[in-house]
Parts: structure tokens; sequence; C-alpha cells
């Protein structure tokens, strides 16, 4: 019952989503809907999985501070990783979530130089926090609110002096007298000084213009002198005049006019009271954030002062008689209970069989991503899709509660020795580069879920350069055919510079290609291309991995033929011949398929051929080479008709004439 018993302050856990670990939140305030549900508003606390990259790094050298100035003791590796789980970052942001989505209380504290930060991986639903995060600034601060505890923060008290051992020490070096008790002065003389001093500051504010502004009648004038700060100058007043009473008259009232003493109160406006009082309702008494945000132009010091003088107003009283009563009518707790709706990340549920839902049933091989065992009551699905990762029952707790996974997984830069797969002979590139680590079955491949960022080389004029002058050394080709072999660039950098001053002396060699006439290439093409009938053909299709599975469309659904069916000459595709795995024009298909990058077939290459070479340009070689899984269109010339044509000699001077 008093488990499941929530009140105002209590640090719990909210699921928002089934997959997502929980939220951690803590209670500030219990309202009733008018549709009879309770919704809790609540503080937010983010774990290290909620804030930036470059925020983590700050955290960990926030870490690091902390372990020397404590002189922790140093932690294993996976203590460490767990350790990361267990801070948050308090924030002084506020939602509204109902309460029917808690799931349990935990336990938050502020991290103390005297705790031992391996003592929280022993405790159950225990964390700590040292740092406040702000989502709008995305920034990490330290928290003012720490408990300086420790040697660093304790005064050294000197030994007790001996009877009779008189103190050497300077005393007015060490504090300043300002009230002697063991005046000449009787009780009643000092009051009656006070009752002076307080008349002379109330003339003192009726003939100052702003004071009779801010306190216009003479109630109201008197009663800011007879604040604290009257008294305090009198009493320094007699001090200082070794307590005559005729000397300290004249001080009060010198020959400019009485002496007029303020305090915070009565030098603050209205509008800066307000402002203050509403950083109080949002801050609290975090005084730095006060004055960073409402009142910069203040000092730190005024600010504290002001808010002890203004907890002794009737505005003080009146504000907190309201806060009492408005507590009164919300709710002091609410019973919500356990939670027992099964999980849809639920591989199978409980009380199934055991071979069904055990490792020797069902998904045969795998293992829990946390602890790698095989055995488990209740399997839970976790990670994205395409990983087919699972977690065990106490695993997918440890998630849940935490937001990570006992041990370092892959996608945390982690590895794990004693990996029992072993490659399989027939892989695709993407399903190699995915290769996990850490899988205990025979042959799985997983994914990385990891976006895929473009880069680009852009390479100096020098490296250019020594492309020309130094391709005996750095040889292209043969780099080219064996790209897994180191290049020596600096090497290829130091004769470079040597070579490139007779380089620059040196002609460039040109090679001079003979043109062939005219008629010499009407006569090769003439011999070249036969002339062949035009046939339809079909809508050209995308060759995939899964054209070999969808069945063939007849030649009846389409009404077209293909250019192989019609002349009988099987065309290559994209520079391949036609295999019994391949689809041709013909059998074409009624939707087209998208490969994606990761469901690519598995490798497919361009080849040319003395055909592709004659029918397809450089750019379509070349768009070929770079999508090989796309079909390439080949756009025959016309055929020359068979005409009989004079060959003219090559040597003559007059013009090519080409009859129709």
């Amino acid at each position: 019952m008093a488990a499941n018993m929530y009140r105002v302050g209590d640090y719990v856990y909210f699921e928002n989503s089934s997959s997502n670990p929980y939220l951690i939140r803590r209670i500030e305030e219990l309202n009733k809907t008018a549709n009879g549900n309770v919704e809790a508003k609540v503080v937010c606390l983010f774990r290290r999985r909620d804030i930036s990259g470059n925020l983590n790094t700050l955290a960990d050298s926030n870490a690091r501070e902390f372990e020397e100035e404590s002189k922790q003791p140093t932690p294993s590796e996976q203590q460490k990783h767990q350790l990361k789980h267990r801070e948050l970052f308090l924030s002084r942001q506020f939602e509204s979530l109902p309460a029917t989505h808690i799931r349990g209380k935990c336990n938050v504290t502020l991290l103390n130089e005297t705790d031992v930060l391996p003592g929280y991986l022993e405790k159950e639903d225990c964390f700590f926090y040292s740092l406040v995060f702000d989502p709008v600034q995305k920034t990490l601060l330290a928290d003012q609110g720490e408990i300086r505890v420790g040697s660093k923060y304790q005064a050294d008290i000197p030994d007790k002096l001996a009877e009779g051992e008189s103190d050497n020490r300077i005393q007015e070096k060490l504090e300043t007298k300002v009230w002697d008790p063991n005046n000449q002065l009787k009780d009643p003389q000092i009051d009656q000084f006070l009752v002076v001093a307080r008349a002379v500051g109330t003339f003192a504010r009726a003939l100052d213009c702003s004071s009779s502004i801010r306190q216009p009648s003479l109630h109201m004038s008197a009663a800011a002198a007879s604040r604290d700060i009257t008294l305090f100058h009198a009493m320094d007043t007699l001090q200082k005049n070794g307590y005559d009473l005729a000397k300290a008259m004249s001080t009060l009232v010198p020959q400019g006019g009485p002496v007029l003493c303020r305090d915070e109160m009565e030098e603050w406006s209205a509008s800066e009271a307000m402002l203050f009082e509403e950083a109080l309702e949002k801050y609290g008494k975090d005084f730095n954030d006060i004055r960073q945000d409402f009142l910069p132009w203040k000092s730190l010091a005024s600010v504290v002062q002001f808010y002890y003088m203004w907890k002794t107003t009737d505005r003080y009283i009146q504000q907190k008689r309201l806060k009492a009563a408005e507590a009164d009518s919300k709710l002091k707790q609410v019973y919500i209970p356990t939670y027992t709706k099964p999980n849809p990340n639920q591989i199978m549920a409980p009380g199934s069989k055991p071979g069904i839902n055990g490792a020797a049933g069902f998904q045969k091989g795998l293992s829990c991503e946390s602890c790698h065992t095989a055995q488990s009551p209740q399997w839970y699905a976790w990670g994205p899709p395409n990983m087919q990762c699972r977690l065990c029952a106490s695993c997918w707790i440890y998630w849940k509660k935490y937001g990570g996974l006992k041990t370092p997984t892959q996608l945390e830069g982690a590895a794990r020795a004693g990996s029992e797969s072993g490659p399989r002979g027939h892989m695709t590139r993407q399903e190699v580069q995915g290769m996990s680590p850490f899988t205990r079955n025979e042959g799985r491949a997983k994914l990385l879920a990891k976006n895929r960022q473009t880069f680009i080389l852009q390479t100096t004029k020098l490296t250019r350069i020594a492309r020309r002058v130094c391709e005996d050394i750095l040889q292209p080709h043969r780099a080219a055919r064996r790209p897994y072999a180191s290049i020596n660039a600096n090497a290829v950098k130091a004769e470079c510079i040597i070579r490139l001053p007779k380089a620059t002396k040196t002609p460039l060699k040109t090679k001079l290609v003979p043109r062939p006439s005219l008629a010499n290439i009407v006569k090769d093409l003439a011999i070249s291309a036969p002339l062949k009938l035009k046939a339809s053909r079909g809508p050209p299709t995308p060759i995939n991995r899964n054209q070999a599975s969808q069945p063939r469309v007849g030649q009846s659904l389409l009404g077209k033929r293909g250019f192989d069916s019609a002349t009988g000459i099987p065309y290559p595709a994209n520079g391949r011949p036609y295999t019994s795995g391949m689809r041709t024009t013909s059998q074409s298909v009624i939707k087209r398929q998208k490969v994606s990058q990761g469901e690519a077939p598995n490798p497919v290459v361009f080849v040319a051929t003395k055909d592709t070479r004659k029918h397809l340009t450089q750019s379509e070689m070349r768009r070929a080479a770079r999508k090989p899984h796309l079909l390439v269109r080949i756009k025959l010339p016309p055929p020359p008709r068979s005409l009989a044509m004079p060959l003219l000699p090559s040597s003559t001077s007059e013009p090519i004439v080409l009859e129709d």
C-alpha cells in the first residue's frame, strides 16, 4: 500500500513509451482535473542519453575533476559504464503528466564529495546529480545548492590558550569593534538617544522629495525611520564618538542637514519588488539566477538583504497564507495501483512453453544483448527492428529504469572478446560491414544503426602535380588494382619537390594521333553496321535480385515485343549477356521497384563489352558503372541504306558529296 502511495516531493518513474526508458520526475503538485483524473505537475530530470555529445564531454570532465578532488577509488570499466546510467541532470523545466503513467519510486540525491560513487551501484533505484541542465540554452551549470562538506570548507581552530598565556595576535587585524557593552552610559540614556535618532530620521524623510513621495503620510515616514538601519546608525555614532552624547547629537544633525539612512526596502521601487516576487516564485531562493534573469542592475548582496527584509513585511505574510490555503485545496497524495498490462515489446506472453519463448525454440541462437544469456523466462524486442536484438527479463528492467545496458554494446563503441560467430560463405558487402562482434549465433549479421555521412576527397595542387611528375613512383594503375596497399605519400612528396624545378623546363611530350579521312570512316560504318529491321521494344525495367522469383508477364498483356524477340539476337543489358536469372526487355514488370542502399543486390558490377562501347556514350557508360543495378537503355543508330557509293581517294582536294 505504501509503495503505491505517491506524495508531493517524491521522485518517480513515468512511462511515455513502451520501448523507451522511464522518465524520472519530481512531483511538485497533484491536481484533480474536471473529468476526475489526476495530473501531476513535475520537475524534469534528464539522463545522459537526453543531452548532446558536447554536453556529455563536459559532464565527463566534471566527473574526472570530482574524482580527483574527492579521491574516489578507481572504478572498473563496467562500473564507469553503469555510473553514467545513474547520473542525472536537474532542470527547471516543468510539465504536467497523467498520474496513471507513474511506474514506481526512485531516490535522487545531490552528489557530495563524501559520497563513494560505486555505492550508488549497490542500491536499487538510486540516482545522483551535480549539474543543472537548461533545455532552452542547451547548457550545463554547477548546482548552486551544493552542500560544502569536507576539510576544504572547515575552519582551522587554533589551540586553546593556557591559563596566564597572553594572546599575541593583533586584534585590530582580526576583527573590528562596533559596540562596547562596558561603556559609561546607562540603558535609559541609550534608549533616549535612539528615540532622538528616530525623530531625526523622520524629519530627514520629510525634507527629502523622493521619500515624501514614497511615504506620503507621517505614520509611514515614522515607521520607515524606526527600522533597523536607523538604530544601527545611532549605535555606530555612539561608538565612534566615545559614547559622548553631545558629540553624537551633533553628528546626527550636521550643518548640511539631518542624516538620512535608508535600507533596501526603501531603495527598491514597487516594480522592482514585484519582479523579485515573480523571480522568487520561479527560482526559489536561488539568488544568483534571480539577479541574472530578473534584476541584473542589483548586486547580489542587495538581493539577499532585500529578501530577508521582505520576509518581515505584511506582503510576505499574505503570500504565505495564500499558499497555505491553496495547498490545502490540492491533493497531498495519490494512490496508483501497480501496472500489470503486458508490454507490447514482449516477444511471447509469460506462461508460454519454454521451447517457444526460450533460446531452444524461438529464434534459436540469439542471446541477450546485455548479459549474453541464452535462457530467460521472458524476452523483449530491443533496438531497431532490422537488428533483431532482444533482452532478457532482468536486462529489460535495467534498460527501462536506467536507460542503458549492463555491459557496453557495439553501438556504444565497445568490443566484446570471444565472439563465437563464424563468417558466412555468401554475404553481401553491407552484411560484411555490419557484422557485429557480439553475436553468439552461427553467422548472424547485424547492420549498424548509424547514419551514413557523405565525404569528399579534395586534393591540393601539389598532389595533382605529383601525379604527373612522379608517375613512375606513384604507379596509379597499380594502386587502382591494389587499393588496400598503402602509398608512401611522404616519399612521393619529397621526390616531387626535387623533380618539380626540372619538370618546368622540360617541354611537354605530345603524341600526334593521325585522323582517318571521312571516306574511310563512312566505309567502316557501312561495314560494321548492317541494315536491321526496327522493332518495338518493351518498357525498360530495373534489374534487381527479386526478378528471378517474379512471374513472367506474357507478351499478349502489353502488346509489344522486345527487340531480341524480333531479331532473334539476344542483346546484352548493362554490358552483360543475359543469363537465366536475368529479365530481358520483353519480360517487363508492372510496378517499378526502387532498390534502396541498404537492400542493394549482391555485388552487381558493370562490364563493358564491344557492343556497349559502340552504342553507349562516355557519360552513359559512367552512369552505368555508378549504378550497375539499373537497366541501360541502348539506342541503336539508324543503319545506312545499301546504296552503291563511289569511294573517292583520300588524297583528293575536292569536297566529298554523298548522294541520297
